[in-house]
């Protein structure tokens, strides 16, 4: 079955060597971007640089519905043969939001709470960045259901570094 492999950035080249992943999303500061590690192509690795805010902050760049349609457009390529791995700093706010928007675009048949609900129950700290979800939602066309989702879940516990998990890319209605 494909999945989504959600981790913080100190796990990101130990998790690429274990799953020999289709490809990689990381969301980080511009200045903090990884190269493409060993094992991704870099035609499969989309690096987006935003900052993890939930609202627009002077000097940072905010998630926006262009950083949600570049999601979109590289999961369109993905043949979901082998995983797809997508990280941030922490593997907490931007990652999750990320997998979470993945996983609503390949389901579209799927309520977002069950998708959410699966996230908090495998990812004690998972806190899906409301911003980054809100576009998603928009593009999606779930008319506030993703953004509602991830309110009823709520905040994570607090951490220095998120609990990785699998999120899978396919759902059974």
């Amino acid at each position: 079955m494909p999945f989504i492999s959600v981790c913080s950035l100190s796990r990101v080249h130990a998790t690429v060597a274990r799953l020999n992943p289709w490809g990689l999303i990381s969301l980080l500061d511009p200045s903090s971007m990884i190269d493409t590690p060993v094992g991704v192509s870099p035609t499969t690795h989309l690096k987006l640089g935003l900052n993890d805010t939930t609202s627009s902050q002077e000097g940072l760049i905010s998630p926006a519905a262009a950083h949600v349609c570049a999601i979109l457009d590289h999961i369109q390529a993905w043949d979901q043969a082998a995983p797809l791995v997508v990280h941030c700093w922490a593997g907490v706010s931007r990652s999750t939001a990320t997998a979470f928007i993945v996983a609503c675009a390949l389901n579209p048949d799927i309520e977002p709470h069950i998708i959410a609900s699966f996230i908090r129950e495998f990812s004690p700290t998972a806190s899906p960045n409301r911003l980054l979800t809100a576009c998603g939602d928009d593009l999606l066309c779930r008319g506030g259901k993703m953004v509602e989702a991830v309110d009823a879940i709520g905040r994570g516990e607090d951490c220095f570094e998120g609990v990785a998990f699998d999120l899978p890319a396919r759902w059974e209605v």
